[in-house]
């Protein structure tokens, strides 16, 4: 892949400040800092596939990390290159993927529903919805320790958030519990891809860690986190009963770290 090893596209910008007045009181007057928010449309070998409303940091983690997340690609040697142009609230991102991949994109793209009252064009979209995945070896729980204060550690690693709010976050802990990398977006699905495209970008061992998402714990995480091969996802909001079943059945470590209470580990069941 000949994406650039330069620094990603505006890791660190600072949040935009607006003023604002206070309801009520339209003589009381601040500033406060605000996340931001672009559109980002993303083609493959030229064939457009998507516009996401995405935070416009990490942009080149993003794309990669929806690639692999959405099995658009089985591994980064299939992107062989990304070129990303734009601004402000408009990006685009050209990829350039293999011919196998690319032609199971078309085949997706021919199978997806149309607008039908026949009752059967919805057969594909739960396809997609439940997908085949492969299961996962089975990975040892980490260690509690290493998600001791985890809330308090993630605040403080979630540095676009601390300033503006309105920010979901995908961290990465390593086998030893320390963070290595944290990813945040507007969208919890974004923040993840992100991470997951980080991941893959800089080759960190994934052995023995785990990730932690900050958000609402959905069955599309639980598919991302499959296909990229993570053996352990924390939540710091509780996970539904389906994304629960799933994760027993495809072998992922689920656990949920509650505001008061020890973590809870959903997934691998207690009886297992």
């Amino acid at each position: 892949m000949s994406c650039p090893d330069r620094p990603d596209s505006r890791a660190n910008p600072t949040p935009d400040r607006y003023a604002y007045a206070e309801l009520g009181t339209p003589e009381a007057r601040g500033e406060a800092q605000l996340a931001r928010e672009s559109a980002l449309a993303i083609s493959y070998n030229g064939l457009n596939q998507a516009v996401m409303m995405v935070s416009p940091e990490h942009l080149e983690d993003f794309v990669v990390g929806f690639s692999l997340s959405n099995g658009l690609i089985d591994s980064l040697d299939e992107l062989y290159d990304l070129q990303l142009s734009g601004e402000g609230p408009a990006w685009q991102a050209q990829a350039s993927i293999a011919s196998r991949a690319f032609w199971a994109l078309k085949q997706q793209r021919r199978q997806l529903p149309g607008s039908s009252s026949c009752g059967l064009c919805g057969v594909e979209a739960l396809e997609q919805a439940l997908p085949r995945l492969a299961p996962l070896p089975v990975t040892p729980l980490p260690p509690a320790a290493h998600l001791h204060e985890l809330r308090a550690r993630v605040d403080g690693a979630q540095t676009l958030a601390r300033h503006s709010g309105a920010l979901h976050a995908a961290l990465f802990l390593d086998a030893s519990g320390e963070i290595r990398l944290c990813r945040e977006d507007i969208g919890r699905h974004n923040a993840l891809d992100k991470l997951i495209g980080a991941l893959a970008r800089t080759a960190v061992d994934t052995a023995g860690g785990c990730v932690v998402l900050t958000s609402r714990c959905s069955l599309e995480l639980i598919h991302k986190a499959i296909r990229a091969r993570l053996g352990t996802l924390v939540t710091l909001s509780a996970p539904t009963a389906l994304t629960v079943d799933w994760a027993r059945n495809h072998h992922l470590n689920l656990i949920h770290v509650p505001h008061h209470n020890a973590p809870r580990v959903y997934s691998p069941a207690p009886d297992a």
